[in-house]
């Protein structure tokens, strides 16, 4: 058989449809209105999942007058179609008196409409499978970004058929438990994901799904490795020093990074030191025991090779394929918090060459999409401007307006903390506090704003919780101590 005769055929071949189970769900609303209905909507069943135009006007008039309250048979259904002028196009009275007379039985309705659904779930990805044929052949669209927008097609067909959608009942409910699961817990419970810093948590009360918490900073001020603490603590669910976190949070959940700036060898190593309480620095220099420091590298390995961390270090990422690729993570992994490193690393092909300005702003728009449609947090890095620096401010304190390249980062973001280091800034009256740092919480949709204080050990470039915001007294004496 020729190459020519095989195309043809698939060409006449009539899209996937069964007009008897379309007529037997039909009939069956028609013989068990409530109960038929009541079934299909729980089934998201539409007008378009029935194949034949006459039967999805017929259903969708059917709905109308479910939802209307109207009494519904052949008689009421024919009086409302000719008065939508629609009878004729819907078959005719015959038409609809058949739907009855070739449906025997309303018992079997759920089997007719999980027939029209399958039908109509191969049609849609027919469907999408030309579209995505017909784009391939677009030239002026990447590859990559192409695939993405394929990618999320066809795994929103999933999302539609498991019906991703609360209704406001069941959105009460579900928070009304979560408040009794709270309450159970006690004071100081953590509603989201803990960041394994107690005084962070106090403000933020955890990091919430569908949430974009941005982290800013300037360079050298140890975002980086806050971020990555954060992830270690939620990975392993374990606070910063190393002890089990309360309740349901103490069990490991999958984190995924997608570190644009550095590859994956050295945020490994930056974290084993980090863990294992051994400076980095030193190892290069050679300067330790080298027994002394297998032993502890060696314990801090068996904790982070057991930690589901998913680490994509692939440089200058599109946004759309880190969408991709982030679904991909969601689908294998069960990744439940995502940390980008960092944002104006990230490019947006398809805005490249409208200014750099209007491309942030449709990355941040992409990144929090992305927290809504994987329903989890998702932590961004950002830069922030000289401005800090330029004001004159003793403290160089930065403000929301300072979040570089765009605006739009400050109004798409959830929470939004700036990290400083008074040491870092010589005017500063902190300023010989070399282990002081403060995050503001200079944003905050869901809760209060307001600095919290913490430690940060450069050696290790590990934080830690401040035990008194106005003394030197910090945990990190403990962090061995806790391990062992």
């Amino acid at each position: 058989m020729s190459e020519n005769v095989v195309k043809s055929k698939s060409v006449l071949r009539a899209p996937p449809s069964s007009k008897e189970a379309e007529r037997g769900v039909l009939g069956s609303i028609l013989l068990d209105c409530h109960r038929v209905m009541d079934i299909c909507e729980e089934n998201h069943v539409v007008s378009e999942t029935f194949y034949d135009n006459r039967n999805q006007m017929i259903y969708e008039t059917l709905r109308s007058m479910a939802h209307n309250s109207q009494t519904i048979d052949t008689l009421t259904l024919c009086e409302q179609l000719r008065s939508l002028k629609k009878l004729e196009n819907a078959g005719g009275v015959g038409y609809i008196q058949s739907l009855i007379d070739q449906t025997p039985t309303a018992a079997h309705s759920e089997y007719y409409i999980n027939i029209i659904r399958e039908k109509h779930l191969l049609r849609t990805i027919i469907a999408y499978a030309r579209q995505a044929e017909a784009s391939c052949y677009n030239e002026a669209v990447g590859a990559d970004l192409l695939l993405g927008e394929i990618e999320q097609k066809f795994l929103s067909i999933s999302d539609k058929q498991g019906g991703t959608g609360l209704t406001w009942t069941q959105a009460i409910n579900n928070t009304i438990a979560h408040i009794d699961r709270l309450f159970s817990l006690g004071a100081g419970a953590v509603a989201g994901l803990p960041t394994g810093l107690t005084n962070l948590d106090r403000k933020l009360k955890g990091l919430r799904n569908g949430e974009m918490i941005v982290l800013a900073a300037r360079p050298s001020m140890g975002k980086t490795s806050l971020a990555m603490n954060i992830a270690e603590c939620v990975a392993l669910g374990r606070n910063i020093y190393g002890q089990p976190m309360k309740g349901d949070h103490s069990r490991k959940r999958a984190v995924g990074v997608f570190s644009l700036e550095m590859n994956t060898e050295s945020l490994a190593m930056r974290m084993l030191c980090g863990m294992s309480g051994v400076p980095a620095f030193q190892i290069d220099q050679g300067i330790l025991n080298p027994k002394k420091v297998n032993m502890k590298l060696s314990r801090g390995a068996n904790d982070l090779k057991s930690a589901p961390i998913y680490v994509d270090d692939t440089g200058g990422l599109d946004v759309m394929d880190m969408r991709a690729r982030a679904r991909r993570m969601k689908k294998r992994y069960d990744i439940e918090l995502v940390v980008i490193d960092y944002l104006q690393l990230c490019n947006y092909r398809e805005f490249s060459k409208q200014g750099r300005q209007i491309e942030t702003s449709q990355i941040s728009g992409q990144i929090k999409s992305m927290a809504k449609e994987l329903n989890l947090p998702v932590m961004v890095l950002s830069q922030l401007s000289r401005a800090p620096e330029q004001r004159g401010d003793k403290s160089n304190k930065p403000k929301l307006s300072d979040l570089r390249d765009s605006g739009a980062i400050e109004q798409d973001a959830d929470v939004v903390l700036l990290l400083r280091r008074p040491c870092k800034a010589p005017k500063d009256d902190e300023f010989d506090d070399k282990r002081l740092a403060i995050v503001d919480v200079a944003k905050h949709r869901n809760g209060p704003t307001g600095e919290v204080r913490l430690d940060f050990d450069d050696t290790l470039t590990r934080f830690g919780d401040r035990a008194d915001t106005h003394s030197e007294i910090s945990g990190f004496g403990n962090i061995e101590e806790s391990r062992r």
